[in-house]
């Protein structure tokens, strides 16, 4: 849940051009009741065929194939048990639930020929114990995705208690965010160069106060865009300075555009 509220400060990253709803959005309706499950299932059928056939290492028909209903059913289950905390996209997670089941699946029926069966990949180890590099692999990953959740969380406890010394939280972070992404990339301007002049940022972090004056002549900015944002501001500020390696991954997408806008200039000038 935290994670999400961090999401919606940052706003929705989606590609230039489009405003079709993410597939995370579409699930969380479905299970408010706002949305179809099944028009949502339709529209992705083709990646359900797509990622049963890459398993199956051949093409599968849905309107014959047993592969096909296993995988569909396991998508409707992903919709069930997806947790967007955890960090992982949605389509991701549904593609990691119908793998399983066709392992299950393979597992019980070994009935196509061409399918390998999931028990030949096990091997004997120095003890003589069954060992399947497979299962292995799966719970190593299961084993990173839980530290990687672990890590999220203890680093959005330590940017809480950092902004709570400047009286925000992080709760209130969406709260913050302009709703216009060029409002967005503006603000991250701003708190860019708030965070990278040592001069100002010392001065900002004995004081508790943002050095108006000079961030105005620094981003060409009146005082009024400083005052009306300055939680934002704020907020971006100590993310870029502080050592949160998860959050500061959603500042990338802000900073390359920034980056691109800068070179334009630079060719201009």
């Amino acid at each position: 849940m935290l994670l999400v509220l961090f999401k919606r400060f940052f706003g929705k990253q989606r590609s230039a051009g489009t405003s079709e709803e993410s597939p995370e959005d579409t699930v969380a309706r479905i299970r408010e009741g706002l949305a179809s499950r099944d028009d949502f299932i339709a529209a992705y059928q083709p990646y359900i065929v797509k990622v049963t056939s890459r398993f199956c290492k051949r093409y599968i028909d849905p309107t014959r194939d047993d592969e096909f209903s296993i995988a569909l059913s396991a998508f409707n289950e992903a919709i069930e048990q997806y947790a967007s905390h955890a960090g992982k996209s949605f389509l991701g997670f549904a593609e990691t639930v119908i793998r399983r089941r066709l392992i299950d699946y393979v597992r019980k029926e070994q009935r196509h020929s061409n399918t390998i069966s999931y028990s030949s990949f096990e091997t004997v180890d120095e003890e003589e114990q069954a060992v399947n590099p497979i299962e292995t692999q799966e719970a190593l990953q299961r084993y990173s995705m839980q530290q990687d959740a672990d890590a999220r969380r203890m680093e959005i406890a330590e940017y809480d208690s950092c902004l709570m010394q400047y009286g925000i939280t992080f709760a209130e972070l969406p709260d913050l965010s302009p709703k216009h992404a060029d409002s967005r990339l503006l603000l991250a301007s701003i708190s860019l160069s708030l965070a990278a002049t040592p001069a100002l940022f010392h001065s900002f972090e004995a004081t508790q106060k943002i050095p108006i004056k000079e961030l105005c002549v620094l981003a060409g900015v009146s005082r009024k865009t400083i005052e009306r944002n300055r939680k934002y501001i704020i907020a971006l500020a100590l993310l870029h300075q502080g050592e949160y390696p998860y959050l500061q991954a959603y500042l990338q997408p802000l900073q390359q555009v920034n980056d691109s806008e800068n070179e334009v200039k630079g060719v201009r000038a």
